[in-house]
């Protein structure tokens, strides 16, 4: 009974975490799905909105309207620096070979990284969030689940119902699948190539500057290089799941998130990293195209 109780909570913890994961995976498969660019900066985009955040509930204190008020400015500034990002560092690259717009990714996660570091206010030691207990956690028998879980859990998968909504009911989300599948011929046809590209990286840095928030919660400890991990297992899970397939950043993301918390509570915290990589070699070695992805070939 006690292996029972273990298993069923690491399993909603695995979706708590999994469901950020999906989060920022999201934004990694909708950009590549538009432009064929890896966005590394995705994850950094997830530290602005953690700080965003951090800033307003410890100004404000933690309340309903304080929560309400960073969850909305961490994804406003968020969506700000996203689209800023791809006017004035991928857009002018577009046209260029894939290479240079992935070395300035890399490039332009970089300094999201150290140009906060040289400000007094934020600097380089790390911050604590003193989140309070805002409800008593809930027991089923042996199984305790913390609100905290939960509430990530719903709000991922809300968001996440939201943006299929989008995508698929939209005028800009038809746009977007239009540029995905020919960014020519959508031009030709009238869709503004620009305006929904810059649309979808709003829409994938607004999804990581909510899981920038949902993060904190959950794992209150903040610094500027926050970002990298997070950013990189949500791009390991949205490989898992079939780069530029919005399901199979879901559902990657899911199961990358069930996968670490499984190996943290039954095994070692300690091969959490080689088992996230591991997944992403195996994928890439028997299944290239990822879960839900198309294998697609390519004229040279």
């Amino acid at each position: 009974m006690e292996l029972f109780t273990q298993i069923v909570q690491q399993f909603i913890n695995g979706l708590s975490l999994g469901g950020i994961y999906a989060l920022i995976a999201l934004g990694y498969t909708m950009v590549y799905g538009i432009v064929k660019l890896i966005n590394f900066a995705h994850g950094d985009i997830l530290m602005v909105g953690a700080y965003i955040s951090y800033f307003v509930l410890t100004t404000f204190g933690f309340n309903p309207w304080s929560l309400a008020a960073a969850f909305l400015l961490a994804v406003v500034g968020s969506v700000l620096l996203g689209v800023s990002i791809e006017a004035t560092c991928y857009r002018p690259l577009r046209n260029s070979p894939r290479i240079n717009a992935l070395i300035t990714a890399i490039g332009v996660s970089i300094f999201l990284e150290n140009l906060p570091r040289v400000f007094p206010f934020i600097g380089s030691d790390y911050r604590n969030l003193a989140v309070p207990a805002f409800f008593d956690n809930i027991t089923f028998g042996d199984i305790t689940i913390i609100p905290i879980k939960l509430i990530t859990l719903v709000v991922t998968l809300v968001l996440m119902g939201l943006l299929i909504l989008v995508v698929d009911y939209s005028k800009s989300g038809k746009a977007m699948r239009a540029v995905s599948y020919d960014m020519g011929a959508s031009a030709l046809m009238g869709i503004s190539v620009n305006r929904t590209v810059s649309f979808t990286f709003a829409l994938g840095s607004a999804l990581a500057g909510a899981g920038g928030v949902l993060y904190i919660l959950n794992f209150p400890q903040l610094d500027t290089y926050m970002g990298i991990m997070p950013g990189l297992k949500a791009f390991v899970a949205a490989v898992l799941g079939g780069i530029g397939s919005i399901p199979g950043a879901m559902v990657g993301g899911l199961i990358l998130g069930l996968a670490e918390t499984f190996t943290t509570g039954f095994i070692s915290s300690d091969l959490t990293g080689a088992v996230v990589f591991g997944i992403l070699i195996l994928i890439l070695m028997f299944k290239p195209s990822g879960i839900m992805g198309v294998h697609t070939k390519e004229k040279v």
